[in-house]
């Protein structure tokens, strides 16, 4: 209730601002004047009110001499005051610090009498439990002391007067006694009425004069007695006090002449008086209805009509002000009067609304709006401009324009916090979820990473990272989207921009009206103060949003969310039908209801890398950080070009550009740190891809050469489109922001490049290397999880593309020819792929990375050929080493001796081996095979001294049936060793043994031939492949 109103009620009476039926206490406050009005007389007519009913009135309705009196219920005041001072001088106000403690002792009279010391209700344990309820007990003894002063004082005074005074008061008291006794009874003695005299007692006198009745007499006096003609006019309550004997005549009089002169001498005044008020109403119809139509053209919201009839009753407002100007001292015409009345009746009423309309259209003007781009309807994009020119139309003594500008500044300037501080803490509390959690497993990992192989046609990962990860990351990029989009806060931002422009330049003022007589034309130009102040106020805007972005860029994560459980306004963009005046929890994703004594509890150090950034959702891997950080900074690098497109950005003193160029930087170095790491970590977890399952379009491979190559061109794709930001759009009247990556950032992921090679290549190794058990029907790994158990199902499964991944030997070959693949195909495309990307060269790095797959390759090479090697040197050695392996003296060999078949056998064992399982590679073991067998042929040749002609024989034997059975394979390294042990045997022999051994060669040929056609099923599968062309032809 405001002090107006309280005014109001306290002057007519009134409980309530707006009754609806008249108060029943008013009836009977004029009671009495009514019933003299319409009390008949004695010949039963009417008569108007006496001019001596002021006589008539009781003592009650005279006035208070108490100041700020206050009235009873019937009208009458009494001696409480409305307020007064704190007895106890606390305060100059009790009825302040009532209302302060929200007491509606503003309406409620009985309840406020109670803390009044004036009044007789006055309750002291009330008073004390409300008014001093916070009062400690030495402010209580200092009020007690007060108080007591305060009574000592009162006392002393009336003491004084009375001492002062005394022989006074006694000679006053005998006076008026004395007077009060000789009008009383005319000079007579009184008659006691009672045995015993009761002395004069002036409180029963003023008892009697109170209660004194009001009825008028009876208009028939009767004939009386000397003795009731003095008790007539005698000072009694039965005479009315001695105005009883003249009040009946003229009383009588006064209705005899208003009856008889009062139709004459009132009727011609009365026609004279409503001519005029008809001439008047006629002529000023327009002007009585005015208070009418703003009223309802406020209703109805016809702003137009509100300022139409506030111009009409302003424009008669002032012509009658200009007439009584020109009067001067001149007396007023009767039309004047009443034109100068109506004028000041009629601006009073239309002023009040207009002035109530105002304050709704500044209020209106200047709340914060939810966004300023309203529905593409266009019905209310221009809402403030509708109300700037309402304001300047009726008038204001402020400038609607700069009062709407700033409001609009204070209102981005407060979402922009809001917006940037609640997505923040709601981000964090979606990453420490994440950060609390387990560590993904294994097979998750390798689903996700092999998840591009699945990918859908829309430009959206289905399965790069777990669903919790992914929601994280999108909630980011809503967050820099409502930040930094056109749809978000920069947009909001721009588009103020773009009205300060208008309004600076004068444009948007050109619609706009200028008020009544032109007095609003002042507020259609801005200062040059206030021109400055908004180009330093968009600097300010754009720095916040700057600032924001760029702390969840290069901060690490916040540790204090406890800003959560404040009340604070609502998100950006909520609809007010959401009833989100404050954030109510959603109004806000009820994931995000938390109790306070409950807060989500901080992630947990585990020395992961992702722990530093506040943007980077813990355990993601580097598939869905390129994607989704290559999305985030072209957001930055189109607002920061959007940003720096403002004139006062671009015309500042360079500074505010070097803070945007810095935000591109900072943010775009932080996102590469980030997905460096998380590259490195997928880089040693690359392992986890290898499911042995045969790729479709090669079957001497795995599937791991595709989904690695498929991975690191994704990862080398979208770490092009982080460092450069090519798709961020930039105005061609900005400046360029958004600059080429420093030499650092590339030699970053030049060198991590590199790094991710080396540990993917180990990965394939190891998991080469490493046992898979069988287990349960089903493959799985070791303890040290090399691939996932659903991949070890589909690996054991039947089909084209099973193999059997718990043989050592067919990891082994997989691995050397997926190898293979790598070093021939993927990786030079790959290297390919970052030179054209990054405009380098990776010339040392190529031959390093050539060089390392060459190192890989011979080390896994001789893993597994090892065994093989370590046989066939078994049974060469023992074979040649055997007392029995050298014929008799005159013996010649016809067969080749058994270590011979027992060797080549084991070498058919290795070739069914590789050709079933890496075909591609059959070659090159059996070549390298061939390569040591003769290389052990002729260590065990060496330990021989001296061969005779059967032992030269055997020798010779056994050495040509093993080329000639493995010609397929030979290379010159093989030729190379045997040509170095038929010297080794020529050494061991004489010139007798030669020559006759070039006897016996052609008889050596036809037992080698024997033996060889003896033996082609044996050892058919070294045999050359004969062409689809040689076949048709038919045998040689």
């Amino acid at each position: 209730m405001t002090d107006y109103e309280r005014t109001v009620l306290e002057h007519y009476q009134l409980s309530s601002p707006y009754p609806v039926e008249w108060p029943a206490e008013k009836d009977d406050i004029d009671t009495s004047d009514e019933e003299e009005e319409v009390k008949p007389n004695r010949a039963g007519m009417r008569r108007s009110k006496s001019r001596y009913s002021a006589l008539e009135r009781v003592a009650s309705d005279r006035k208070s001499l108490v100041p700020v009196s206050q009235k009873t219920g019937d009208g009458v005041e009494n001696l409480v005051q409305r307020d007064e001072p704190d007895p106890l001088g606390t305060t100059d106000s009790v009825v302040r610090i009532l209302r302060q403690l929200g007491l509606p002792v503003a309406d409620d009279t009985r309840l406020r009498n109670r803390f009044l010391l004036s009044s007789t209700t006055f309750s002291p344990a009330l008073f004390l439990s409300q008014v001093h309820s916070a009062a400690s007990t030495q402010d209580l003894l200092y009020g007690l002391d007060v108080l007591s002063k305060s009574i000592d004082q009162k006392s002393e005074s009336l003491k004084v007067l009375v001492e002062s005074n005394f022989e006074r008061f006694v000679r006053a008291k005998s006076t008026i006694d004395n007077v009060y006794t000789e009008m009383k009874y005319r000079g007579e003695d009184p008659t006691p009425t009672t045995p015993r005299h009761r002395p004069h007692s002036r409180h029963a006198s003023r008892n009697s004069f109170r209660t004194a009745s009001g009825n008028q007499v009876s208009m028939t006096v009767a004939p009386s007695s000397p003795q009731d003609a003095k008790k007539k006019n005698a000072l009694t309550k039965e005479s009315e006090y001695g105005v009883l004997g003249i009040k009946a005549p003229l009383l009588d009089v006064s209705a005899k002449a208003e009856e008889v002169w009062g139709p004459a001498l009132g009727g011609r005044e009365k026609e004279d008086s409503l001519k005029v008020m008809n001439t008047t109403v006629d002529r000023y119809k327009e002007i009585y209805e005015v208070n009418a139509a703003v009223t309802e053209s406020i209703k109805r919201k016809d702003y137009e009509s509100v300022v139409e009839e506030y111009g009409k009753a302003k424009r008669f407002a002032d012509n009658t002000k200009n007439l009584a100007e020109s009067l001067g001292s001149n007396p007023p015409t009767d039309a004047q009067i009443h034109q100068i009345l109506l004028a000041a009746r009629v601006w009073h009423d239309v002023e009040e609304q207009v002035v109530d309309f105002k304050r709704d259209i500044w209020k209106r003007l200047t709340e914060p709006q939810g966004t300023a781009r309203m529905d593409g309807t266009g019905g209310s994009q221009d809402q403030h401009m509708e109300l700037i020119g309402i304001l300047l139309e009726l008038g204001v003594e402020d400038n609607p324009i700069w009062l709407w500008l700033l409001s609009r500044f204070d209102a981005l300037r407060k979402r922009i916090q809001i917006t940037s501080e609640r997505s923040r803490v709601e981000i964090e509390i979606l990453r420490r979820r994440l950060a609390n959690g387990e560590k993904p497993a294994p097979s998750a990992v390798a689903s996700h990473l092999r998840s591009l192989s699945r990918q859908t046609a829309e430009d959206k990962p289905t399965s790069v990272d777990s669903a919790d990860v992914i929601e994280l990351w999108e909630k980011i990029v809503a967050f820099l989207s409502n930040m930094l989009s056109a749809q978000g806060l920069l947009g909001e931002v721009l588009e103020y921009w773009h009205t300060v422009q208008d309004f600076v330049n004068g444009t948007a003022q050109k619609t706009l009206p200028v008020g009544l007589n032109g007095e609003s034309k002042q507020h259609h130009r801005l200062s040059d103060k206030g021109i400055l102040d908004l180009q330093n106020g968009i600097i300010e805007l754009v720095d916040m949003i700057r600032e924001s972005v760029f702390s969840f860029f290069a901060d690490p994560p916040i540790d204090d969310i406890s800003s959560l459980f404040s009340p604070l306004p609502p998100t950006p963009r909520t609809p007010k039908s959401s009833g989100a005046d404050g954030l109510t929890p959603n109004a806000l994703n009820p994931r995000f209801n938390f109790d306070p004594n409950n807060l989500p509890p901080p992630s947990p150090r585990r020395g992961e890398a992702w722990e530093k950034f506040a943007f980077w959702p813990p355990w993601s891997n580097s598939l869905s950080g390129v994607h989704y950080l290559a999305k985030l900074l072209v957001l930055v690098g189109t607002g920061a070009s959007e940003m720096a497109a403002i004139s006062p950005i671009v015309m500042g003193d360079g500074s505010a550009l070097e803070r945007l160029k810095g935000l591109v930087g900072g943010a775009r170095e932080r996102c590469v740190t980030a997905i460096c790491a998380a590259w490195n970590k997928d880089a040693e977890n690359i392992k986890v891809l290898e499911d042995w399952r045969r790729s479709p379009e090669k079957r001497d491979l795995t599937r791991m050469p595709a989904y690695f190559g498929t991975f690191e061109s994704s990862i080398l794709t979208g770490m092009q489109k982080i460092l450069y930001i090519s798709e961020a759009i930039s105005k061609s009247s900005s400046v360029d922001v958004v600059v080429s990556p420093p030499a650092k950032l590339l030699q970053m992921v030049r060198s991590q490049f590199v790094t991710t090679l080396y540990k993917a290549l180990s990965g394939m190794v190891e998991n080469a290397e490493k046992a898979v058990q069988k287990t349960e029907n089903d493959w799985t790994t070791d303890t040290d999880g090399l691939a996932s158990p659903v991949a070890m199902v589909i690996a054991t499964s039947i089909g084209a593309g099973t193999v059997n991944a718990s043989d050592r030997n067919v990891r082994m070959l997989l691995t050397l020819s997926n190898l293979q693949a790598l070093r021939v195909d993927v990786v030079p495309n790959l290297t390919t792929q970052f030179e054209n990307a990054f405009s380098v060269k990776l010339t040392e790095e190529a031959k390093t990375i050539r060089d390392v797959l060459g190192q890989i390759d011979a080390r896994l090479f001789q893993s597994y050929t090892r065994p093989a090697m370590q046989t066939l040197q078994s049974i060469v050695r023992n074979g040649i080493s055997d007392p029995a392996w050298a014929p008799g003296p005159n013996e010649k060999p016809k067969e080749v001796r058994p270590y011979i078949y027992e060797a080549l056998l084991s070498l058919v064992l290795v070739h069914t081996q590789v050709s079933t399982t890496a075909s591609t590679l059959t070659s090159q073991v059996l070549s390298y095979l061939l390569e040591q067998t003769s290389r052990e042929l002729l260590e065990a040749f060496k330990q021989r001294q001296q061969y005779s002609l059967p032992a030269l024989m055997q020798a010779t034997l056994d050495v040509e049936f093993v080329a000639q059975t493995l010609s397929q394979y030979t290379t010159d390294r093989a030729s190379e060793m045997q040509s170095q042990i038929y010297q080794e045997l020529d050494k061991g022999t004489d010139n007798e043994a030669r020559a006759k051994l070039q006897t016996e060669l052609p008889e050596m040929r036809s037992t080698l031939k024997r033996l060889r056609e003896g033996s082609r099923s044996e050892f058919a599968c070294f045999k050359k492949s004969r062409t689809r062309a040689e076949r048709q032809a038919g045998p040689p």
